[in-house]
Protein backbone atom coordinates (compact mmCIF):
# COMPACT_ATOMS: atom_id res chain seq x y z
CA UNK A 1 0.00 0.00 0.00
CA UNK A 2 3.02 2.25 -0.17
CA UNK A 3 4.42 4.26 -2.91
CA UNK A 4 7.94 3.68 -4.52
CA UNK A 5 9.87 6.70 -4.01
CA UNK A 6 13.30 7.12 -2.20
CA UNK A 7 13.34 10.85 -1.46
CA UNK A 8 11.47 13.65 -0.67
CA UNK A 9 14.08 15.80 -3.51
CA UNK A 10 13.73 12.78 -5.94
CA UNK A 11 11.63 14.25 -9.29
CA UNK A 12 10.98 11.77 -11.77
CA UNK A 13 9.48 12.59 -15.29
CA UNK A 14 5.62 11.84 -13.83
CA UNK A 15 5.88 13.90 -10.80
CA UNK A 16 2.94 16.39 -10.80
CA UNK A 17 3.81 17.84 -7.41
CA UNK A 18 7.33 17.21 -6.94
CA UNK A 19 9.13 17.51 -3.57
CA UNK A 20 5.95 16.65 -1.32
CA UNK A 21 4.84 13.23 0.02
CA UNK A 22 1.16 12.64 1.52
CA UNK A 23 0.97 10.48 3.82
CA UNK A 24 -2.63 8.61 4.79
CA UNK A 25 -3.11 7.14 8.24
CA UNK A 26 -4.32 3.58 7.76
CA UNK A 27 -5.25 3.02 10.97
CA UNK A 28 -8.06 5.39 11.50
CA UNK A 29 -11.55 4.34 12.15
CA UNK A 30 -15.00 5.16 11.60
CA UNK A 31 -16.58 7.00 14.40
CA UNK A 32 -19.62 5.38 13.25
CA UNK A 33 -18.50 1.45 12.68
CA UNK A 34 -15.34 1.57 14.72
CA UNK A 35 -14.91 -2.25 14.11
CA UNK A 36 -15.36 -1.13 10.38
CA UNK A 37 -12.96 -3.73 7.90
CA UNK A 38 -11.60 -2.52 6.56
CA UNK A 39 -11.40 0.57 8.53
CA UNK A 40 -11.95 4.15 6.37
CA UNK A 41 -8.30 4.77 7.30
CA UNK A 42 -7.48 1.80 4.71
CA UNK A 43 -9.79 2.81 2.42
CA UNK A 44 -8.74 6.49 2.12
CA UNK A 45 -5.03 5.02 2.02
CA UNK A 46 -5.54 2.93 -0.77
CA UNK A 47 -7.94 5.37 -3.00
CA UNK A 48 -5.38 8.07 -2.16
CA UNK A 49 -1.99 6.01 -3.14
CA UNK A 50 -4.10 4.55 -6.27
CA UNK A 51 -5.24 8.06 -7.16
CA UNK A 52 -1.25 8.98 -6.97
CA UNK A 53 0.13 6.81 -8.97
CA UNK A 54 -2.25 7.51 -12.14
CA UNK A 55 -1.58 11.18 -11.22
CA UNK A 56 1.65 11.44 -10.52
CA UNK A 57 1.87 12.54 -7.05
CA UNK A 58 4.09 10.63 -3.88
CA UNK A 59 1.35 9.40 -1.21
CA UNK A 60 2.29 6.96 1.26
CA UNK A 61 0.10 4.68 3.68
CA UNK A 62 1.26 4.57 6.92
CA UNK A 63 -0.27 3.05 10.28
CA UNK A 64 -0.98 6.08 12.48
CA UNK A 65 -0.65 9.84 12.61
CA UNK A 66 -1.65 9.72 16.34
CA UNK A 67 -4.28 12.56 15.47
CA UNK A 68 -7.28 9.75 16.11
CA UNK A 69 -9.51 12.11 18.01
CA UNK A 70 -9.69 14.06 14.88
CA UNK A 71 -10.69 11.15 12.92
CA UNK A 72 -9.93 10.16 9.21
CA UNK A 73 -6.35 12.08 9.51
CA UNK A 74 -3.01 12.54 6.68
CA UNK A 75 0.01 14.78 6.56
CA UNK A 76 1.47 16.95 3.56
CA UNK A 77 4.74 17.07 3.38
CA UNK A 78 7.19 19.25 1.92
CA UNK A 79 10.79 19.18 1.28
CA UNK A 80 11.43 22.40 1.20
CA UNK A 81 8.72 24.16 3.07
CA UNK A 82 5.83 23.67 5.38
CA UNK A 83 4.41 20.64 5.82
CA UNK A 84 0.62 20.32 6.95
CA UNK A 85 -1.98 17.75 9.15
CA UNK A 86 -5.46 17.10 8.59
CA UNK A 87 -8.32 15.85 10.31
CA UNK A 88 -11.78 14.90 9.96
CA UNK A 89 -11.33 13.85 6.32
CA UNK A 90 -13.90 11.63 5.00
CA UNK A 91 -12.94 8.35 2.65
CA UNK A 92 -14.04 10.43 -0.22
CA UNK A 93 -11.15 13.27 0.20
CA UNK A 94 -8.29 11.13 -1.56
CA UNK A 95 -8.46 13.91 -4.77
CA UNK A 96 -8.39 16.83 -2.19
CA UNK A 97 -5.22 15.39 -0.83
CA UNK A 98 -3.48 15.53 -3.95
CA UNK A 99 -4.85 18.86 -4.72
CA UNK A 100 -3.40 19.77 -1.93
CA UNK A 101 0.10 18.58 -2.62
CA UNK A 102 -0.44 20.34 -6.01
CA UNK A 103 -1.37 23.76 -4.32
CA UNK A 104 2.21 23.34 -1.78
CA UNK A 105 4.63 21.75 -4.42
CA UNK A 106 3.78 24.83 -6.97
CA UNK A 107 3.94 27.65 -4.00
CA UNK A 108 6.75 29.54 -4.07
CA UNK A 109 7.11 30.71 -0.67
CA UNK A 110 6.62 27.60 1.08
CA UNK A 111 3.18 28.01 2.26
CA UNK A 112 -0.04 26.14 0.72
CA UNK A 113 -2.05 28.70 -0.60
CA UNK A 114 -5.28 29.14 1.13
CA UNK A 115 -7.25 29.82 -2.08
CA UNK A 116 -7.83 27.19 -4.22
CA UNK A 117 -7.22 24.86 -1.13
CA UNK A 118 -10.43 22.17 -1.00
CA UNK A 119 -12.96 22.86 1.71
CA UNK A 120 -11.87 19.74 3.34
CA UNK A 121 -8.18 20.83 3.61
CA UNK A 122 -9.83 24.24 5.05
CA UNK A 123 -11.49 22.65 7.68
CA UNK A 124 -9.40 19.97 8.63
CA UNK A 125 -5.98 21.79 8.99
CA UNK A 126 -5.22 20.53 12.15
CA UNK A 127 -1.30 21.62 12.24
CA UNK A 128 0.95 23.62 9.84
CA UNK A 129 4.45 22.75 10.50
CA UNK A 130 8.06 24.92 9.50
CA UNK A 131 10.65 23.20 7.23
CA UNK A 132 13.75 22.58 9.53
CA UNK A 133 15.86 25.43 7.56
CA UNK A 134 12.94 27.68 9.35
CA UNK A 135 13.91 30.55 10.89
CA UNK A 136 12.34 33.20 13.06
CA UNK A 137 10.15 35.36 11.29
CA UNK A 138 10.62 39.20 11.53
Amino acid sequence: MTSTSSSLNEKTDRDTAPGVVVYVCRSCRSEADPNADPRTGATLAQAAVALGQAEGVDVRSVNCLANCKRGLSAAVRSADGWSYMFGSLSEDDAADLLVGARLLSSAPDGLMPWRGRPDSLKRGLVARIPPLNFTEET
